[in-house]
């Protein structure tokens, strides 16, 4: 837990530290784009490939 002294906040970096970081948010970065490209190429193919 963060200490705090009158109006000063003191934390440690790892207390202050937001959100995740690691292998798990970059998985879902990379398959959210592939899906994405995935979904545009296909949308592409079916409607505007003459």
């Amino acid at each position: 837990m963060p200490d705090i002294k009158g109006e000063q906040v003191t934390a440690t970096p790892t207390e202050a530290r937001q959100g995740e970081r690691g292998p798990s948010v970059r998985n879902v970065l990379v398959t959210s784009v592939v899906l994405a490209l995935a979904a545009m190429v296909a949308i592409w193919l079916l409607f505007f490939k003459t």
